[in-house]
C-alpha cells in the first residue's frame, strides 16, 4: 500500500512503507558509494558547456546579426535553466569543492534573482515535505493550476516574478518570517538580499548609457521564464500527495539537449529519492530505480499535451 499523509490534529504522519527508502536499500553499498561520488571535473565541463552557449548567444546578440531578436528567447532559455544548476548547488553536488558550489550557486542566484541562501532553506524544506500541501513551500500558493485561466497565468511567469520580488524585498527588510528559515540564518538572508538589490540598481543604472543589460539579461529572462514554468510543472504536478518519493515526483524521459540544459533534473524522482547523488550520476541511478518509478512521462510535449486535456474552463 502506498504511504499516505493523514492529518489528525493538523500534524502529518507517514504510514506504511516508504518505498523510495526500500528501493535504495536494494542498491549494494559499493554501488551507492560510486553513485554519490562527486566530480569537480564533470561539473566544470558541464558548466563550461552551459555558460559557453550563453556567451556564444550573447556575442551574436551584441553583434546584432541578422534576425538577432529571434535569439532573445533562446538566450532566455539558457539563462532560465541556470535555475537547475542553482538548485543542484543547494545540495552541494555539482562539484566536489564546497566553495565552488557556493560561488556558482550565488552567481546563478544573482543572474536569476533567486537569493541563494534563502533558496537553500526553501528548497530543503521542499525536499523534506515534498507534495505535502501543509508544509511544502512550493505549494504555499496552492496546488498546480487546474483551469485554462490559471494555467496560462502560471506559465506566463507573472505570478512567479511577483512572488519572487516580494520575497527579495521582504528578505532585504529583515522581516523574512518563513517557517523554514531558522532565526540564525536571518542576518545572512537579509545581507544577501540587500547586496543583490544594490547590484541590480547598479546594473539598471547602466541603461542610461547602454541597452546591453536589457537585451542580454532582462528581456531574455522574461521570455525564457515560460519555458522553465512548463518544464517545472512536470516535476510534481498531478503526482500523489504521499510520502513516497517515487510516487510524489515524476521522472520525464526526454532528449539529451533538455537533459543537458536542466542538468539531468528530468530524472527528478531519482533526485528526490537520493539528493546526495550528483547530476552526472542520475542516469545510472535511474537504471537501478526505473522499475520502481510510479510517475513517469515520455517527454515534455507528451506531459504538456496530457496536462492541457485535463484543464477545466
Amino acid at each position: 500500500m502506498a504511504p499516505l499523509y493523514i492529518r489528525p490534529a493538523r500534524r502529518i504522519y507517514c504510514v506504511a512503507m516508504t518505498d523510495h527508502i526500500t528501493a535504495l536499500a536494494h542498491i549494494p553499498d559499493d554501488t551507492m558509494a560510486q553513485l554519490t561520488r562527486k566530480s569537480t571535473r564533470a561539473g566544470l565541463w558541464h558548466l563550461l558547456g552551459h555558460f559557453g552557449l550563453i556567451a556564444f548567444c550573447s556575442a551574436l546578440i551584441v553583434a546584432q546579426v541578422p534576425f538577432w531578436g529571434l535569439l532573445l528567447p533562446l538566450q532566455g532559455v539558457l539563462l532560465a535553466f541556470l535555475f537547475s544548476l542553482e538548485h543542484e548547488t543547494t545540495h552541494q553536488t555539482p562539484f566536489a569543492n564546497r566553495r565552488l558550489n557556493e560561488a556558482v550557486g550565488r552567481l546563478c542566484g544573482l543572474i536569476l534573482g533567486v537569493p541563494f541562501t534563502w533558496f537553500r532553506y526553501f528548497h530543503l524544506a521542499h525536499h523534506r515535505h515534498t507534495n505535502d500541501p501543509d508544509h511544502d513551500p512550493e505549494l504555499a500558493a496552492g496546488l498546480k493550476p487546474q483551469t485554462w485561466r490559471g494555467y496560462l497565468i502560471h506559465i506566463s511567469g507573472i505570478p512567479y516574478w511577483i512572488a519572487l520580488s516580494k520575497q527579495v524585498f521582504r528578505n532585504a527588510s529583515g522581516k523574512a518570517d518563513d517557517a523554514y528559515l531558522p532565526k540564525s540564518a536571518l542576518p545572512r538572508v537579509t545581507s544577501e538580499a540587500r547586496w543583490m538589490l544594490a547590484l541590480y540598481a547598479a546594473a539598471l543604472a547602466t541603461l542610461l548609457f547602454s541597452p546591453i543589460v536589457l537585451w542580454l539579461w532582462l528581456v531574455p529572462l522574461v521570455l525564457g521564464q515560460p519555458f522553465l514554468r512548463l518544464y517545472l510543472l512536470a516535476e510534481h504536478s498531478r503526482c500523489a500527495l504521499v510520502a513516497n518519493m517515487l510516487e510524489n515526483t515524476r521522472t520525464t524521459y526526454t532528449n539529451r539537449l533538455i537533459r543537458f540544459l536542466a542538468w539531468n533534473m528530468p530524472y527528478h524522482a531519482e533526485h528526490h529519492a537520493a539528493p546526495q547523488v550528483p547530476f552526472h550520476k542520475l542516469p545510472m541511478l535511474n537504471a537501478h530505480l526505473k522499475d520502481a518509478l510510479q510517475e513517469t512521462s515520455d517527454g515534455y510535449v507528451s506531459f504538456t499535451r496530457d496536462s492541457v486535456r485535463r484543464l477545466t474552463h
